[in-house]
């Protein structure tokens, strides 16, 4: 039975989460504070966790943090809770490693559906198998593993399914909502900037410091594509000739 940490201030909201959980089949615990909520992330490995940005002392987003700099916790696939709803708000808790996130008056029942395709996507449910090498890139989907140069690169589910998209067809451009589709169910109603925010991350991780050459490059009109370790060679020499 799949443990999922729900943290919320509001213990109506936590009875409830609780009570559809649990009746989906989890093994459910809880927490009021952030604090409390790194603590038990760290002490009782769930499977995954739902997180209110709101919360006394330490918030949701600096939980993430936290959470995203320890071994420990740094893959725990994190559904953030929030009453706001500027756009702004809610990239921030993406661009720091969350899943997906989920706005405050919710149903229950997708609350539900959201944590059973986080999980599916954690687990590795994907069509692809074996290995791609790509430049320096060496990408295991069985495993789930990404390597640069020989060095584990740490990945969110949400980020290796986006990866593992665009690298089985190098070169080709998919929309975001192409992506979205893919990576989401068909009920999800997120917005084209979740796609950016997630894009961001992988950019940072893959590719680190300034002048490296990106692998997964904006096409503008249309969305992103993983380009070719050919193509990724030709755009690095026009970058270097164009600096001089």
């Amino acid at each position: 039975m799949k443990t999922i940490l729900v943290v919320d201030d509001e213990p109506a909201i936590v009875q409830i989460a609780r009570d559809y959980l649990e009746r989906a089949g989890f093994r459910v615990i809880t927490a009021g504070d952030g604090r409390e909520a790194v603590r038990l992330a760290r002490a009782e490995r769930p499977a995954l966790l739902v997180l209110d940005l709101m919360l006394p002392g330490m918030d949701g987003l600096d939980v993430t943090r936290t959470l995203r700099q320890d071994v420990l916790t740094r893959r725990l696939p994190i559904i953030m809770l929030t009453a706001r709803v500027d756009e702004a708000d809610r990239l921030v808790g993406l661009e720091l490693g969350a899943d997906d996130y989920i706005t405050k008056p919710f149903s229950p029942r997708e609350l539900v559906a959201r944590v059973r395709a986080v999980l599916r996507r954690s687990e590795g449910e994907t069509t692809s198998s074996g290995v791609v090498h790509i430049g320096e890139l060496t990408i295991d989907f069985e495993r789930r593993s990404v390597r640069r140069a020989g060095e584990l690169i740490e990945l969110t589910s949400t980020e290796f399914a986006l990866l593992a998209i665009l690298a089985r067809e190098p070169g080709r451009p998919f929309t975001r909502a192409q992506l979205l589709d893919q990576v989401y169910d068909a009920s999800y109603n997120g917005f084209d900037r979740t796609v950016d925010a997630h894009i961001k991350n992988l950019r940072r991780k893959l590719q680190p410091g300034a002048q490296s050459t990106q692998c997964i490059v904006t096409v503008y009109g249309v969305g992103y594509k993983f380009v070719e370790a050919e193509e990724q060679r030709n755009r690095g020499t026009e970058e270097e000739q164009m600096k001089r």
